[in-house]
């Protein structure tokens, strides 16, 4: 039944990746996308705006990917940050490096990735096919071809399986290559929301929602004080409670029903005793006025009726009464600002999904499944994911292309 055709399940990036690498290699190709158009999740990735890749080198790429990054090493070599640059450079995408090494479109455009990627597939030769995959056919321990929800079978010698996660399932992305997976013998690790917002208990979150914080540190603690993510950057309030790159980047270590505590240190650059220092030159300065008009220099406006209430001084308090008790308590809120995170946001909601197909499973040289002969995997279906800054998207360019080049 087998042809020597390759069949590429989903038309995310590292679908499109795949596809257009068999086909330049020659081989016949047909992409199957659920959704009528391609990359529909790829458009709203970046907020619009698409964060490519990022130009650290290898070592920093695994640093980012908390979840087995050094499964990605032969991925990572065979198709680097600055192949993905190339690449969108060649089909007349120029890109532009921001703060953090992230790389953008130098258009802003995620539309102008997507155009990037159909004028390859369109040059690869790569048929695309509207529907979904609802079974891998499989004779003998290898792949045969492919069976779709209305009947039609495909026949294939190599199938892809690239359909992404379970996050922003309005996209197409529905978990339906775990499914597929698991139902040829392959483990699926649990699946739980990563680079998600957190739920917070915490009060004054709300009366500060749309207030973004920028060159804060954070930590985060578990119920029994142990210290399991600290970072630096930036992080918004929400109406739920917080969100943000670095709290994103957090959320991956965090299990969800779960609480914890966040703190936050508003003046990471400061030591305590020099914040001590500067309120004492700044309660210096504005000795005439009352407490809370002095801390405009110190905080965000938004944000000093929440730091008068916490720290239980009264507001107008005059600043040349205000004791040196009262001063070191407000110091160590300015570097301790706590919050109470009570759980995940769901997992519709996230950017990635943690878990997937176990990568005991694939050969990472290949990205070709261990159990079943000319099954290969790419992108979020897998079991690894990153934090932002541009990681997950050169994971999905670098197994796709793995994939693509392998079968």
């Amino acid at each position: 039944m087998a042809t020597d055709q390759v069949v590429v399940i989903g038309g995310g990036p590292a679908g499109m990746m795949a596809a257009g690498t068999a086909g330049e290699r020659g081989r016949s190709v047909l992409l199957v996308e659920k959704n009528k158009r391609l990359g529909r999740k790829l458009l709203i990735t970046g907020k619009g705006r698409c964060n490519l890749t990022n130009i650290t080198d290898i070592e920093g790429m695994i640093a980012n990917i908390p979840v087995n990054g050094k499964f990605l090493y032969s991925a990572f070599h065979r198709f680097t940050n600055r192949d993905v640059i190339n690449f969108f450079t060649e089909w007349g995408l120029p890109t532009k490096v921001e703060r953090g090494g992230r790389v953008f479109p130098a258009t802003d455009r995620s539309l102008d990735v997507l155009r990037a990627f159909e004028k390859f597939l369109a040059h690869a030769r790569v048929r695309i096919k509207t529907g979904t995959v609802v079974a891998v056919l499989v004779e003998e321990g290898r792949v045969c071809g492919v069976k779709l929800a209305g009947g039609e079978i495909f026949p294939a010698s190599r199938v892809i399986i690239a359909t992404g996660g379970c996050s922003y399932p309005q996209t197409g992305s529905t978990g339906d290559g775990y499914r597929l997976a698991a139902a040829l013998g392959h483990t699926i690790t649990p699946l739980k929301p990563a680079l998600v917002p957190l739920e917070a208990a915490t009060e004054w979150v709300r009366a500060v929602q749309g207030l973004s914080l920028k060159n804060v540190a954070i930590k985060v603690l578990t119920a029994d004080g142990e210290t399991i993510y600290t970072d630096f950057g930036e992080m918004l309030f929400t109406h739920f409670g917080v969100s943000g790159p670095v709290v994103l980047s957090a959320s991956t270590h965090l299990e969800p029903n779960t609480h914890y505590r966040l703190v936050i240190d508003l003046k990471p650059a400061l030591t305590l005793e020099q914040l001590d220092r500067r309120l004492q030159r700044d309660f210096a300065a504005y000795a005439r006025k009352v407490f809370h008009n002095a801390l405009g220099d110190l905080l965000p406006r938004a944000l000093i009726p929440v730091i008068v209430a916490l720290v239980e001084i009264p507001p107008d308090k005059p600043v040349n009464q205000i004791t040196r008790a009262e001063r070191e308590r407000l110091g160590a809120l300015l570097k301790g600002l706590e919050v109470e995170i009570v759980g995940l946001r769901p997992l519709a909601e996230a950017i990635v999904t943690a878990g997937g197909v176990a990568v005991k499973e694939i050969n990472p040289a290949t990205m070709e499944s261990k159990l079943v002969k000319g099954l290969y995997f790419a992108g979020e279906v897998i079991d690894v994911n990153a934090y932002t800054g541009g990681f997950n998207l050169q994971i999905a360019f670098s197994t796709g292309y793995l994939a693509g080049s392998s079968c």
